[in-house]
């Protein structure tokens, strides 16, 4: 089948369109055949070297996909019928033509939604849905802030977090995306990053009192300041590292507030859990994307044959919302 093979680690010019092995789907798997993939900050990491897929995993890029259904392995149960139109949440493997994934993480496709457009919504709708809601619990009245509201993750928080009743403070890098987050995706105050500091904003917003949430995509270079925006019992969710890996805190800040900084990866869970989280985003996420409440967020889609242009937008950090794969 026709796949993204990666050369070696390094910049876009290591991805190549190539021929691999077909897959075929095991025990409690269905097998796809893919129409779109979305790329996500985790494939740039992957093609440069620095996270590698969970060992047994497909060595392939790619985080999700969209597609229809083509065929079923043993002891499905699910109610999928082939042909059917579907959303997947993979551990790898959907820069190709076909991959295999484990019935719990396959959704039907919210209605009214395209196929395509649907490929950028599985791993933004679990990773939103799993950390600002079955971990930090945010509540209807809270002040979230979501660095990087632009991106894929971002826009999805912002919206998630709208519809349950939450405040957002949202920071981008330029006044026109600041100006789309407010007017367009509803956050209450969007902060430039490059031209104010999001801590005063922060506090300035809440007079005084914090965030109760922070959802962070930075890391290490804002470790400092997202503790010191933090609420009373605030609790910070660390899900990237685009800013390094290590930093020091003071801890007594974060003993003062009775605060908590919370570190998670979706990639490297398991299936049982994948698949709670996504029975989640069925229950929880769909029902507001099929209503309009919630809008997928595409910016541009690349053929499979331009996946080095695609990632070289990607990294531009030109686009908001999510950036797409089309085969």
């Amino acid at each position: 089948m026709k796949a993204i093979i990666t050369t070696g680690a390094g910049g876009p010019e290591v991805l190549a369109l190539g021929e691999t092995q077909a897959p075929v789907a095991g025990p409690g798997e269905v097998l796809i055949d893919v129409v779109a993939a979305g790329i996500n900050r985790a494939d740039v990491q992957q093609r440069r070297g620095f996270y590698p897929p969970p060992p047994g995993t497909s060595e392939l890029l790619g985080l999700e996909v969209s597609g229809r259904i083509a065929a079923f392995g043993p002891n499905v149960t699910r109610p999928f019928s082939l042909g059917e139109k579907v959303v997947a949440l993979l551990t790898g493997g959907g820069y190709a033509a076909q991959v295999a994934v484990p019935a719990g993480q396959v959704l039907t496709l919210p209605a009214g939604i395209d196929v395509i457009s649907a490929a950028g919504l599985p791993e933004v709708a679990a990773t939103v849905y799993s950390n600002l809601f079955m971990t930090a619990q945010l509540q209807a009245g809270e002040t979230v802030l979501v660095h990087g509201g632009a991106g894929g993750i971002g826009a999805m928080a912002i919206q998630l977090a709208k519809a349950a009743g939450a405040r957002v403070i949202t920071t981008a890098g330029s006044d026109e995306k600041v100006a789309m987050l407010t007017s367009y995706l509803g956050a209450d105050l969007a902060v430039n990053y490059r031209t104010h500091d999001f801590v005063a904003a922060v506090k300035d917003f809440t007079e005084g009192l914090g965030a109760n949430v922070i959802l962070d995509v930075v890391g290490a270079k804002y470790l400092a300041r997202n503790v010191e925006s933090l609420a009373t019992y605030g609790r910070l969710m660390v899900i990237g590292l685009q800013g390094g890996a290590t930093a020091e805190v003071n801890l007594g800040n974060l003993l003062t507030k009775r605060a908590a900084i919370i570190g998670t990866t979706l990639r490297a869970r398991s299936v049982e859990e994948k698949t709670v989280i996504m029975e989640g985003v069925r229950e929880h996420v769909w029902p507001l994307v099929a209503s309009g409440a919630v809008k997928p967020m595409v910016d541009r889609t690349f053929p499979l044959d331009q996946v080095v242009a695609a990632h070289e937008y990607l990294e531009s950090g030109q686009h908001v919302g999510k950036v797409l794969l089309t085969l």
